[in-house]
C-alpha cells in the first residue's frame, strides 16, 4: 500500500529519501510533474522504459516524495495520478552525527483531501 506523504508514521529514513533523489530517473520524473499526470503520461514525457518507470514510481512514493491519487473516469477504468508531495526538502546533520530529513508539504485544500481519503477507500474494496 503507497504511504500518505501527509499521515505516513514514521516518516521514510534520510536513507530512502536520498536513494530516490540520488537515481536520475526519480529526479526527471520529478522535473516533469507540474501537474498530477498518469503512468502513461509520464512514459510519454519520460524516456524511461514503462516497466523502470513503475518501478521508479513505486520508490518515489514509499519515500513520500510522490502522492498517488485515482482519477475517477466515466468508463470504469480509474487510473492512478502521481504528483510531487513535497515543496521542500532538508537534510541535518545531528549532534550523534547521524542525518535527519525534514520535508515540507504543500498545503491542501479540502477537495484534495476529500480525493485522498476517496483514494483510500477505492484501494480498500
Amino acid at each position: 500500500m503507497v504511504q500518505d506523504p501527509i499521515t505516513s508514521e514514521p516518516p521514510p529514513s534520510p536513507e530512502v529519501i536520498c536513494s530516490a533523489l540520488d537515481d536520475p530517473d526519480c529526479r526527471e520524473i520529478i522535473r516533469k510533474l507540474e501537474e498530477p499526470m498518469t503512468a502513461a503520461e509520464l512514459n510519454a514525457q519520460c524516456e524511461i522504459p514503462q516497466s523502470t518507470l513503475y518501478r521508479k514510481l513505486e520508490l518515489l512514493t514509499d519515500s513520500t516524495l510522490l502522492e498517488e491519487s485515482t482519477e475517477i473516469r466515466q468508463d470504469g477504468h480509474h487510473a492512478s495520478k502521481y504528483s510531487v508531495a513535497f515543496d521542500e526538502i532538508t537534510l541535518s546533520l545531528e549532534d550523534d552525527r547521524s542525518l535527519s530529513v525534514e520535508i515540507e508539504r504543500p498545503a491542501r485544500t479540502a477537495d484534495e483531501r476529500l480525493a485522498e481519503l476517496w483514494s483510500e477507500v477505492r484501494k480498500e474494496t
